[in-house]
């Protein structure tokens, strides 16, 4: 066995997002506050930065204001496109009524915000990290946690390249490298799969709720120069989605005569037909989506899944050696659809109490100074304030439920807390038997307004080295085809965004469960929605995946 080489940081940061950007940016800016040498690196495992970034997105700038004040003068592309106009639509199958403004909670107003590419907003930020030393290594997946005698994180080692699907190597087989801190950071995003395995070690979820989950298929078009009109926002919910499964979709006229679109679906719900892609694909053909896309033509596709549960469903944030930041713990405001100024704030509180440690010869214990800071911050009010409206859309529906959580969203805002804080279920104990639900007949491509999943897959620019290990792992192969079909037509096939899973030979009696791995957008649904958790996403080798330009 070939020994892998170690580096030494004083941070380590798993993930180029939002998150693990500004904790880079923060302590760099910290150090040189204080003319102390901090090293501090960063991996990505996309191709490049940005490659797996995939947000609406609405923008709060809240957070980036606080870290970089001049952003706006630096040639930040977020600042090309103000939010100008906010509407939201209850769409029938046919028809749109538009909620009134004023209807909507303050916290709801998109004033003041951008809408624009995450993606490039990351590339940006990862050109201000790297002006102030920060070294960033895209392509190198962290795969393994590594950890001191004490128990304690050490830090993490990337995954070996050039390994083979049968687990020989290749003739250009490199081990991984180890990365040794005195804090690792996972940014990791939704459902990393080292954040989700240290969850568990450290039993960091023990006295908060589960976290449940959406997951958004996400579109670019460009379209007719007559209909585009820069910085319009648009949400809607109702149609297509039935009384059992919740969610809505986005529309934003963004920078370059481009519409970003998407529908998001919670995984809560029950019907094990219902296809998220299909129900994006079919809620384009509305009569008030479909008049901005005819003419138009689509250029990008991608799929990810984002964390719904909000301020109850946020773990223990602290560990020894390390701290969960971002969308690793989950920091997202969902009725405001946002978690990038969330996700960027809980960050540079980490970075201050990692710094602070260092400075004070600290090395691998919990930085307390962090949940600390959490607590009495804008993030932990803003959350608290949203924290029942999934749980009551959820319990009574759509309507009724975004009625009575319009309610108490204007009950907090004029200082009325509400005295209880409901909880949540976890997405694969919804669905119910296929026995006990009817079919969804979903209507064929066009190919014109909606596609099927494979011509939609290659518009992500996903790749992955072919011969390599699965990295969608079974903990009992026999289930899918054993347990799963039987049960609920194995709906696996149904909830992937991007056909990775299939059940062949079924009509001659011998079906087969088939993992497409070069297909996955690494979107985590799979690893969330599986109804036995039979599914284990962990990392293919470092580059691999989609390669999103402008998501």
């Amino acid at each position: 066995m070939s020994e892998r080489e170690s580096m030494p940081y004083d941070v380590v940061i798993v993930g180029a997002g939002p998150a693990g950007l500004a904790a880079a940016i923060r302590l760099k800016q910290r150090a040189t506050e204080t003319g102390r040498d901090l090293s501090v690196c960063i991996l990505e495992k996309g191709s490049e930065v940005g490659a797996h970034i995939l947000s609406g997105a609405v923008v709060d700038p809240k957070a980036l204001d606080e870290l970089l004040p001049d952003w706006r003068n630096m040639d930040c592309p977020l600042a090309e496109t103000p939010v100008t106009e906010n509407h939201h639509w209850i769409l029938s199958e046919t028809a749109k009524r538009e909620m009134p403004h004023f209807m909507l909670p303050p916290l709801m107003s998109n004033k003041g915000t951008y809408t624009g590419s995450l993606g490039n907003l990351c590339r940006w930020l990862a050109g201000q990290a790297e002006a102030l030393g920060v070294e960033i290594f895209p392509g190198f997946a962290a795969a393994e946690i590594l950890f001191n005698d004490d128990g304690s994180v050490k830090g993490v080692a990337t995954g070996d390249m050039g390994v083979a699907r049968d687990g020989t190597h290749k003739p250009d087989y490199q081990p991984g490298l180890e990365l040794h801190a005195k804090y690792t950071f996972l940014a990791e995003g939704v459902r990393g799969h080292l954040s989700k395995e240290l969850i568990r070690q450290f039993d960091l979820a023990r006295d908060s709720q589960p976290q449940v989950y959406g997951l958004g298929i996400k579109e670019l078009w460009d379209i007719a120069p007559e209909k585009h009109v820069p910085g319009r926002v648009i949400h809607t919910q109702g149609w297509p989605l039935g009384e059992d499964a919740n969610g809505g979709g986005f529309l934003y006229h963004q920078a370059g005569g481009q519409v970003a679109l998407g529908f998001v679906t919670w995984l809560n719900y029950r019907n094990p037909y219902l296809s998220p892609f299909q129900e994006m694909q079919r809620w384009k053909t509305h009569p008030a989506i479909r008049a901005v896309l005819e003419g138009g033509k689509r250029v990008s596709y991608g799929a990810r899944a984002i964390n719904d549960g909000g301020w109850q469903s946020v773990p223990k944030l602290v560990f020894p050696g390390g701290a969960l930041i971002g969308c690793s713990a989950g920091f997202v405001n969902v009725p405001r659809i946002k978690g990038s100024h969330t996700a960027m704030k809980t960050a540079m509180m980490a970075a201050d109490a990692a710094f602070e440690a260092i400075e004070a010869g600290r090395e691998h214990d919990e930085l307390t100074a962090y949940p600390a800071a959490y607590e009495k911050s804008w993030v932990y009010k803003e959350l608290k304030k949203v924290r029942n409206v999934v749980p009551l859309v959820k319990k009574y529906g759509d309507f009724l439920g975004s009625g009575l959580a319009g309610v108490t969203m204007w009950a907090e805002q004029l200082g009325i807390t509400m005295p209880f804080t409901l909880g949540h279920h976890p997405d694969h104990e919804s669905l119910w038997r296929k026995d006990l639900v009817r079919p969804i007949s979903y209507p064929k491509p066009d190919g014109v307004i909606s596609f099927d999943r494979l011509s939609s897959v290659f518009l992500s620019n996903t790749n992955h080295v072919e011969d390599q290990p699965v990295h969608l792992t079974l903990r009992d192969p026999d289930i899918p085809v054993d347990y799963d079909l039987p049960m609920y037509d194995e709906p696996a096939q149904r909830y992937c965004p991007a056909g990775v899973y299939e059940i062949v030979g079924e009509e001659e009696g011998n079906p087969k469960f088939v993992i497409n791995a070069q297909n996955c957008v690494h979107c985590k649904t799979c690893d969330i929605k599986d109804p036995t958790q039979n599914i284990n996403w962990v990392v293919p080798e470092g580059g691999g995946g989609p390669n999103y330009p402008n998501m």
